[in-house]
């Protein structure tokens, strides 16, 4: 039985680029994740709005959690993103997912990044896949 905010936190802990990011944990359990990130000045592009790496990024972090808390050590294998509205300075994103497949081997999730209004502003599918390898192998 895995320990989804356990695996979580210890993942978190060293994930630097996640923390620059300012990104919270708001919910986890196992195959899900919601997420949440305030959009800085620095994370914007030329035309004063979030790089689309930002979104992408904050929903990468999302899909590694999700995937990774049934206790195995996933990876990504594949991953696209839609932008469909732009993110100015000062939005609060919101990635939650969705686990839509589970095999031994491959775990497929959609990722929905909303902002402060609840408006949806893009979508990321992401396909990962899970390692043989536990997190905590001690705690079975």
């Amino acid at each position: 039985m895995s320990n989804p905010r356990k695996i979580i936190n210890k993942m978190f802990d060293q994930d630097a680029f996640s923390q620059w990011l300012g990104i919270k944990i708001v919910e986890v359990s196992e195959g899900n994740c919601q997420l949440q990130m305030p959009v800085r000045s620095e994370m914007l592009n030329g035309f004063q709005i979030a790089h689309g790496g930002i979104a992408y990024s904050l929903a990468d972090s999302a899909l590694a959690f999700a995937s990774n808390s049934h206790g195995r050590k996933s990876l990504s294998v594949e991953t696209s993103i839609s932008h469909t509205v732009s993110v100015k300075e000062g939005n609060v994103l919101t990635a939650a997912t969705e686990e839509l497949s589970l095999s031994d081997k491959i775990g497929v999730y959609l990722i929905t990044i909303t902002n402060q209004d609840n408006q949806e502003v893009a979508y990321f599918k992401g396909t990962v896949y899970r390692t043989s390898k536990e997190w905590f192998p001690e705690d079975e």
